[in-house]
């Protein structure tokens, strides 16, 4: 079954009157991981797609998809998926690749139906494309491992780079995960905004009772969502984003727009948050 939702782009003066639920409608994408659905999420922001799919032991097919209104959803598309679950496997132009829970598969522009088995939980992020590049499955061993942070200000914390210029090829779609340590509760601080690109969160790897504090809005006028287990969050390039987590947590980032370049970021310093 495949289910298909659509945001549109909210401007920041619109956002600033907008009170919890409206800001939860508008950002937040919840339950996208159900048994024998494919649930994705198609926004205005960069025309990015995000999204989950739980073929809990069977298959699923993703092909169609009105909203791009194209033969084949990665007609024009390229597209990044993520094993949060057990191992599971992807199919595509006559592949199949295996995934264990944290592996990454890229998928290039052109690579038709795509077909989800097993016991995995993928999480699926699609931008659109203008070139091809080969489709890549890159492993938890192969990736860009960097650390970053201290304990004192309590933001140590791996970054896992996957579709990322230094590891491979992409046409703008880049996409990693960040772990934070024990003991270490901010993802992001000081915060960023990078007006170029727009970006996605899928926070997992809590416990059921945890929660994650997300911060948004523009740097004067900042907002929180309060998010869960293998929920995810749109950032509009407008947007900071940073947060504080009760317990462990790994928070997935997926980005598109103008480069690939993933320093290109404007700090907000603490002190100018308001």
């Amino acid at each position: 079954m495949l289910n298909v939702e659509t945001r549109h782009a909210v401007h920041p003066e619109h956002a600033r009157g907008m009170d919890t639920d409206a800001l939860r409608a508008a950002f937040m994408g919840q339950g996208l991981f159900a048994p024998g659905q494919i649930n994705l999420i198609y926004t205005h922001y960069d025309r990015f797609v995000l999204g989950g799919a739980v073929p809990d032991g069977g298959t699923l097919t993703l092909d169609r998809v009105e909203e791009t209104r194209t033969p084949s959803f990665l007609d024009r598309r390229e597209m990044g998926i993520v094993n949060i679950g057990d191992t599971g496997t992807v199919e595509a132009e006559g592949a199949t690749h295996t995934l264990e829970r944290g592996d990454v598969l890229y998928l290039g522009m052109g690579s038709g139906a795509v077909s989800f088995g097993g016991q995995g939980r993928f999480y699926i992020t699609s931008a659109p494309a203008h070139a091809r590049f080969p489709s890549r499955l890159v492993t938890l061993a192969e990736c860009k491992r960097v650390e970053l942070g201290e304990t004192a200000t309590s933001n140590k914390r791996v970054i896992y780079q996957f579709i990322h210029p230094q590891v491979m090829e992409s046409c703008q779609l880049i996409l990693g995960y960040t772990s934070l340590q024990e003991g270490s509760v901010w993802n992001t601080m000081p915060a960023h905004v990078h007006d170029r690109r727009m970006e996605a969160y899928l926070y997992w790897g809590m416990s059921p009772e945890a929660r994650v504090l997300h911060l948004m809005g523009e740097p004067q006028q900042t907002r929180h969502l309060f998010m869960a287990n293998e929920e995810a969050v749109i950032s509009p390039p407008w947007s900071i984003h940073s947060g504080a987590g009760i317990g462990e947590y790994t928070f997935i980032w997926a980005m598109a727009g103008d480069n690939v370049d993933f320093t290109d970021m404007d700090f907000v310093e603490p002190a100018d948050l308001k």
